[in-house]
């Protein structure tokens, strides 16, 4: 609510608003109202978009229900790009969570500040990702606006909410400072990623549905190769099992994961589909 505030003061008349309800709290349809009857006083068309959340991993799940919906409510308006929240300590809370978790460089780097909205061609802002919490309340206050409290935010079932906690009660770390880490390994991520391409083009060759692969760079641009390669095929890789392939692979040991099956022959990686299984008659 306050980058939308913040939002129609820089650009008035150009801004639409959606809500997500992802229709896990009682209380989320309320919360879409506040958010509507600002926009009516704001002048901001608002819509408010309900999702169904997948089973498993609840956070995980509620963001892609949520982009999903988002990107398809901004391809429906005409609107040229989907702004959201994020915010300073979002990035110090995820950076901790992954470094927490021993996650790689793909998953600590943070957020960028443009990108694209998952699925869709659509541009993804978040102009407040140097904002800190208590700087964007302060808009709120500000301007007169009350904003809801999500309970989640207080629900120690979640790392994030661990987390908080714990930034909260140690005043020495700076929140900015490690969201700024977490920019930079987004920068490191993308040198990687650009890396990753460059090794694809010159050393992965398809040969009727095999893909060999001749590995020259550092490991961590060959986990890229190895997971991106899994999903040319038809896989669908996972972080740790990626690492494990490919620790057999450098003993040049053959393996498999997601249905591939690999196996090195001269100094290369040979990737293919597991065979169906025959049926015993």
């Amino acid at each position: 609510m306050a980058m939308l505030l913040l939002a129609q003061a820089a650009i008035p008349g150009q801004v639409e608003a959606a809500t997500v309800d992802h229709g896990l709290r009682t209380e989320a349809a309320d919360e879409a109202a506040l958010a509507g009857r600002l926009c009516d006083q704001l002048g901001v068309p608002h819509q408010t978009l309900r999702v169904t959340v997948a089973d498993g991993n609840l956070q995980a799940s509620a963001r892609s229900a949520r982009y999903a919906a988002l990107g398809t409510w901004a391809a429906a308006r005409g609107i040229a790009a989907l702004a959201t929240a994020h915010h300073a300590d979002d990035q110090a809370e995820t950076l901790l969570m992954r470094l927490n978790r021993g996650s790689g460089v793909a998953g600590l780097a943070g957020v960028r500040a443009r990108g694209m909205v998952p699925g869709s061609k659509i541009t993804l802002l978040r102009p407040v990702l140097s904002w800190r919490r208590a700087e964007l309340a302060l808009v709120l206050s500000g301007a007169g606006v009350a904003g809801a409290q999500d309970p989640s935010n207080e629900d120690e079932r979640f790392d994030r909410v661990r987390i908080r906690r714990e930034l909260a009660d140690a005043p020495w770390i700076d929140p900015l400072a490690l969201a700024a880490s977490a920019s930079h390994l987004a920068e490191a991520d993308a040198a990687l990623d650009w890396a990753a391409a460059r090794e694809w083009h010159e050393c992965v060759v398809s040969e009727g549905g095999v893909l060999r692969y001749i590995p020259s760079a550092p490991r961590a641009v060959r986990l890229r190769l190895v997971a991106r390669i899994i999903v040319e095929l038809g896989g669908s890789p996972r972080g740790g099992g990626v690492a494990r392939l490919v620790d057999l692979l450098e003993a040049g040991e053959a393996g498999s994961l997601g249905g591939i099956i690999v196996k090195v022959k001269g100094g290369a990686w040979v990737f293919q589909l597991e065979p169906p299984r025959s049926n015993p008659g």
